[in-house]
């Protein structure tokens, strides 16, 4: 196999990953998908059309863990949740869908986490600097 026939399996996988959340974003809406798996497609969904990663990506390794093994893993939890054939309609719906959607319930979910975990890390550093002699 060459490094064409490779590139173009890779970028058949992007369009299913991207097709697959745009599917669990609307999954995550249906009132016919189970309760555990509109949790786990909300989550995965919101978390993967935000436009903040939780690990931003300009962090070496780190950066890129989550968008090639969590969101990936997290995808597939969810697409085994939710039942085939409800799964085969979101996916036909995300196909004819032309733009993506975006999370703002994402945004905020990632910009809270990072919010407290700044001001644990103010809290820390106070704590320290002023047990100091």
């Amino acid at each position: 196999m060459g490094v064409p026939d490779r590139l173009q399996r890779v970028k058949q996988w992007a369009r299913q990953i991207k097709r697959d959340v745009v599917a669990l974003w609307f999954a995550a809406r249906d009132r016919r998908t189970p309760f555990s798996a509109k949790f786990v497609a909300s989550t995965v969904a919101a978390y993967a059309l935000s436009p903040v990663d939780l690990i931003p990506d300009f962090i070496p390794i780190l950066g890129y863990l989550d968008d090639l093994i969590l969101v990936p893993l997290g995808i597939l939890l969810a697409v085994r949740l939710v039942p085939p054939a409800l799964m085969e309609e979101f996916r036909e719906r995300a196909a004819a869908l032309e733009g993506r959607p975006s999370s703002r319930s994402g945004l905020l979910a990632i910009l809270s986490i990072w919010f407290v975990a700044a001001v644990i890390a103010a809290w820390l550093a106070w704590g320290f600097i002023a047990a100091r002699p």
